[in-house]
């Protein structure tokens, strides 16, 4: 018995005995909720939209610091609000857990050889969250200490 089928560029599959239909398994919508490491993942691509607003509200202040006293005024008013805070604040624990998992994956992704023997993957991991503790106490050194 001869079922047609429609392919996508309009001609129709013919299924016979011989050319049976493909076996294809239904995939829920909500597949990354099924095992810890799969919702680990949806959230580390969602924390880029996070990283996005961080790139865009610094460059909202770029712009109302070079628009003058005024409009940086306002943007520190906007900026105050209860929304913009709460959606800062989100976005910096997403940032981190951003950050944290980058870290984690770093020593598979980058592979060091010194003097012909490869580097431990700890001391490659470890390397990267000590880059991040100096980058951040000198941002904090600068924001909070040098004046």
């Amino acid at each position: 018995m001869l079922q047609p089928h429609a392919h996508s560029d309009g001609k129709p599959h013919v299924y016979t005995a011989y050319h049976p239909r493909w076996l294809r398994h239904h995939t829920s919508t909500y597949w990354w909720l099924q095992k810890r490491s799969y919702f680990a993942f949806i959230l580390r691509e969602l924390s880029c939209l996070f990283v996005a607003w961080f790139a865009v509200y610094l460059l909202m202040l770029v712009r109302a610091i070079g628009r003058g006293e005024a409009a940086y005024q306002d943007f520190l008013a906007w900026s105050a609000s209860a929304p913009v805070l709460l959606l800062n604040l989100v976005s910096f624990g997403f940032i981190v857990y951003h950050a944290i998992t980058f870290f984690m994956a770093a020593p598979q992704a980058i592979v060091v050889h010194i003097g012909g023997r490869r580097v431990a993957s700890g001391l490659v991991g470890g390397a990267h969250y000590l880059a991040w503790m100096v980058v951040s106490a000198v941002v904090a050194w600068l924001l909070l200490g040098a004046r």
